[in-house]
């Protein structure tokens, strides 16, 4: 019995020392899930305020969008204010136009009388 009692004893070192061993690969295991799952959540975190960022961005775009959507409404506004006014400058470009028509016409008209007085005092001159 003397002999199985240091193959006892050495089964129970071996044990001993197994056990510590697979409790520290275990304890190892437990840190580096504990890193990484640590890690995880910074990453996590860090996205979560990236999100936060960017959706207070996209708040004040929105905010932008709906003040200029006021300016162009106030603008179309004003457009419309002025329509009567391009009317009316419609109708004046239209009148000048014919203006210029009738103008021309006299124009041509006052040179042939020109010519015709021009012709009668240059026969009477030379009648006399």
């Amino acid at each position: 019995m003397a002999s199985a009692n240091p193959a006892v004893a050495e089964a129970a070192g071996q044990r001993d020392e197994l056990a510590e061993s697979l409790a520290e690969l275990f304890n190892n295991v437990s840190l580096m899930v504990r890193g990484e799952l640590q890690g995880t959540n910074n990453q996590l975190a860090l996205l979560e305020k990236m999100n936060d960022r960017v959706a207070q961005e996209y708040s004040n775009y929105g905010d932008v969008a709906a003040g200029l959507r006021v300016f162009v409404e106030q603008l179309n506004e004003k457009n419309r204010g002025f329509d009567e006014y391009v009317s009316q400058i419609d109708a004046i470009d239209q009148q000048v136009t014919e203006f210029e028509a009738v103008v021309s016409m006299l124009d041509k008209h006052v040179a042939l009388l020109e010519k015709k007085v021009k012709s009668a005092y240059h026969i009477s001159s030379s009648a006399q």
